[in-house]
């Protein structure tokens, strides 16, 4: 049975059970402050465990795609170097919510792996919650009982808290929990040692496929249980290790979710895959070959899906995570599998072909997902290159500090630093470099260390009715509230029964105003969502926590953020009017001050096309075009009125257009928005540049930001006019300007090349000789650093067995340049590295490069006698 028969027949199944199959969630979570991926099959139903809102269905199944890259087992780090775990997964799951419960949940798992996937029922074990004194709970008899029918009691296992007690988090919904693992050894082995000893005990074969969890509690903030009054299902079943055993294999990288990609990677590379099992240590080099194909393998499928689901790689947050992932897979195919050139996109077709019926988002975004990760491998190779640079700069063993400055700065895992230390007769400060990671896991969990309290309930505990596409004030009730400290700060979070307030989403900020009950005023800062949840930050409570009270949105902000939301909208259909409907959207931010957007495009505008869409905006903007706002639109109907959906985004059943001209704009939208274009003004593009590949950035203002960016842009030009003399043509005479410029920078050039000739001639001519090569020490007069830079390599160039120490003041401030000529750098007589940073101490500087040619600076410019000084003494 091949892998998607696998998916299928669970799908069929529990479709056939009553239940509505849905479609993934994306990878990446948004509206949601505690998690920055889809780690499990529950998340994206987080909101109905939760009674925020509620499901189209009371059964629900599907395949989920999922992310980890930390927590138990799943440090990225380890990823590759065992048969089991993986970056992106894919998790089966059927779900019940207040509808069915244990029973039909354990029968309908046993039917599901014995009689449809026909998995042999002797290898089968299960765990049940043993109970725990500390929450006074006791063991899951109920389930045991229900277990008892289908397999015997030696194989119905007692489960700890840890393994067999599933929570959310430190607070909310959580249960007891039942899971099914497979014993996949050989019979030999299983004759040897049950497999009831091995399970939970990270034995590659001995594996959990399925886990049953049930939703019975609710854990507050003080660690206290409740129950909850309706009762929930929630399992989840790996994909990967599912396929794993119903193929009879021992790895899920020998099934063919993994294996067309690995092959692949293998004969490009022109090695074989010998699927070996690594040693802590003295791994082999077939050893590392095969953990560098698995890396590689997998981490292609948690790269390109989440780029296709609209995260691109950065320096922050979800985007670095991702980049960290790439590189990581790069590192490991330019050191194991000598790909010096980007690879890794290439692997997208491939990948992108074998998950299109399931996972379409990546067939559809194929070209431009590979050009993401082509030029992120591009960059990641260039850093590479500096930091086996900065390598070479450093002398002796590498210390920790070391280590972690290659990793944190240049992206070397520390078995790549030992890897090219070890080739150079160096050691590594292992102990060192772990207390440097140390030290910055501490400052990261200080930096995101945040304690919130439970939800306190004041009235109706009902959904937030957001009023404000029609008002900017309403009476309202709090209907809860918690309070939340960070870093010595205490916010409270409010929800009330309707608000006026828009919460961030979409790209648009969230609103800020006031707070009014009777004489108290209270400002709020922010609004977000969590989830479905509509979250006002305030810094303190209403004295009457159940009176009713006004809440009013700063209406200046809330205007112009308007006009900035849609003018996006206009600058988004402008866009596909004048490059091509290719352009989507990848990202946008829309505040009081100005509108970003990020559009998918493979070049730089010209400045004609950026002339075109500005002026396409500005003619929508005098046409004065009415807002067509309709909500509670089926989706599919939205679609076919021209609306968009966006990759990336979770849509409901039901949603809201956005309508400026029916042949121009037509957008998916949440977001508040202009009741006419004319409101919006003027927009003014202020640039156009990259994100990433195929990805653009355009920043414009509108309104009053427009007025005033043109306004300093004409004064700006006035200044330029009064500095020329008011001339007739100011282009013109710009123009000319440069021009002379150019011309007198060329004959600068000039004198200062004959100058550098005649310096490097009186230097050649001072050369000595000393212990067999010439010497030459001499305090030198340049323009720059690169002066002295070309003298010293122009007389490399003369004596081969050449050193040379320079001191020169280059604006205003000390530099040393060191030279050995090639045939005494093979000597290895002489570093220049260790040489200038020892003439460095004397000008109070530091500096470094390679072992034949180093420079320094300093801040003591009296010192450069002593450099001499000191030169001599060492060199002579």
């Amino acid at each position: 049975m091949d892998s998607k028969q696998i998916r299928q027949h669970f799908l069929d199944f529990f479709k056939n059970k009553g239940h509505q199959i849905v479609p993934s969630a994306p990878l990446v979570r948004k509206n949601d402050p505690t998690l920055l991926f889809t780690n499990s099959g529950m998340v994206q139903f987080k909101d109905y465990f939760l009674g925020n809102t509620l499901p189209s269905s009371k059964r629900i199944a599907d395949t989920q795609k999922c992310l980890r890259v930390s927590g138990k087992h799943n440090d990225l780090e380890d990823v590759g170097l065992d048969t089991y775990h993986h970056t992106m997964f894919e998790m089966l799951g059927n779900w019940s919510f207040g509808d069915y419960f244990k029973k039909e949940a354990i029968a309908w798992a046993w039917e599901l792996l014995t009689e449809v996937y026909r998995l042999p029922k002797d290898r089968l074990y299960v765990t049940v919650f043993g109970g725990d004194k500390g929450d006074n709970l006791p063991v899951d008899e109920e389930a045991k009982d229900l277990w008892k029918q289908f397999v015997s009691d030696d194989r119905i296992l007692h489960g700890v808290k840890k393994d067999n007690f599933w929570e959310m988090g430190d607070q909310g919904p959580c249960g007891p929990c039942s899971e099914i693992h497979i014993d996949i050894r050989p019979q030999a082995e299983v004759d040897k040692k049950p497999g009831r000893d091995l399970v939970n005990s990270d034995h590659p074969q001995v594996v959990e496929i399925w886990n049953l969890v049930f939703i019975q509690f609710n854990r507050l903030a003080s660690g206290k249980l409740e129950p909850l009054p309706d009762k929930h299902v929630d399992t989840g079943m790996g994909f990967e290790r599912l396929c794993m055993a119903i193929q009879g294999k021992t790895s899920n990288y020998d099934t063919d979710v993994f294996r067309p990609l690995m092959d692949f990677i293998a004969q490009q590379a022109g090695v074989k895959y010998a699927g070996t099992t690594p040693s802590k240590s003295n791994r082999s080099a077939q050893e590392m070959t095969d953990i560098a194909i698995r890396v590689m393998a997998d981490h292609i499928r948690a790269v390109a899906f989440t780029i296709a689901d609209g995260q691109l790689p950065s320096n922050t947050g979800a985007g670095y995570v991702i980049r960290r992932i790439l590189r990581r897979a790069v590192r490991y195919g330019f050191s194991y599998l000598q790909f010096k050139e980007p690879f890794m996109h290439r692997l997208v077709p491939l990948l992108a072909l074998q998950l299109k019926d399931v996972f379409p988002e990546l067939h559809q975004q194929q070209e431009y997902v590979s050009r993401v990760i082509l030029e992120e491998e591009q960059s990641f190779l260039r850093t590479l290159e500096r930091g086996l640079k900065r390598m070479e700069a450093f002398t002796g063993n590498i210390s920790g500090e070391q280590a972690f400055e290659l990793y944190d700065t240049f992206g070397f895992p520390f078995d790549l630093t030992s890897l090219i230390a070890r080739e150079r007769g160096l050691s590594v400060d292992e102990k060192g470099f772990a207390e440097e990671m140390a030290k910055q896991k501490s400052r990261s969990k200080a930096d995101a260390a945040k304690e919130t309290g439970d939800w306190i309930v004041t009235g109706d505990d009902v959904k937030t009715e957001f009023v404000g596409y029609e008002s900017l004030t309403s009476v309202s009730r709090l209907v809860k509230y918690r309070s939340v400290k960070q870093k010595n700060k205490e916010l409270f979070q409010l929800v009330f029964d309707q608000t006026p307030f828009y919460a961030e989403s979409g790209g648009q900020v969230g609103d800020t105003g006031v707070l009014q009950s009777g004489a108290e005023r209270i400002a709020i800062l922010d609004t977000k969502k969590e989830n479905e949840l509509i979250v006002h930050f305030a810094e303190k409570l209403p004295a009457d926590v159940h009176a009713a009270v006004t809440l009013q949105v700063e209406a200046g902000k809330r205007r112009r953020t308007m006009n900035n939301h849609s003018a996006t909208h206009l600058l988004h259909a402008a866009l596909r009017e004048v490059l091509g409907k290719h352009v989507e959207q990848k990202g946008s931010l829309v505040n009081e001050k100005i509108l970003r957007f990020d559009f998918s495009h493979f070049a730089a505008m010209t400045d004609e096309e950026i002339r075109k869409v500005e002026l396409r905006v500005n003619e929508k903007i005098r046409e004065n075009i009415t807002l067509n706002e309709q909500r509670n639109v089926p989706l599919e109907k939205a679609k076919a009125m021209g609306a968009m959906a966006l990759f990336g985004e979770k849509y409901g059943e039901f949603v809201r257009v956005i309508t400026f001209d029916p042949g121009y704009s037509v957008e998916l939208c949440g977001g508040t928005h202009v009741r006419a274009t004319g409101h919006i003004g003027l927009l003014k593009i202020m640039s156009e540049s990259s994100v990433a590949a195929g990805v653009r950035r355009i920043e414009a203002v509108t309104g009053e930001g427009a007025q005033e960016f043109v306004n300093a842009s004409l004064a700006v030009l006035e200044e330029i006019k009064a500095v020329l003399k008011n001339p007739k043509d100011t282009l013109a005479s710009l123009q000319n300007l440069l021009e002379e410029k150019h011309a007198l920078e060329k004959k600068l050039e000039a004198v200062h090349q004959q100058q550098a000739n005649q310096l490097r001639e009186e230097l050649a001519r001072k050369a000595v000789q000393a212990n067999g090569h010439h010497l030459v020490i001499e305090r030198v007069t340049v323009p720059n650093a690169d002066a002295l830079k070309n003298i010293a390599y122009a007389l490399r160039n003369q004596f081969d067995d050449l050193l040379l120490v320079l001191a020169a003041e280059v604006d205003g401030k000390p530099q040393v340049a060191v030279m050995i000529g090639e045939k005494l750098a093979q000597t290895n007589r002489y570093h220049a590295g260790n040489l200038v940073k020892e003439l460095a101490k004397e000008i109070e500087g530091g500096g470094g490069g390679q072992p034949f040619f180093a420079t320094a600076g300093g801040k003591k410019l009296e010192g450069l006698a002593n450099v001499l000084t000191r030169a001599r003494q060492m060199l002579n």
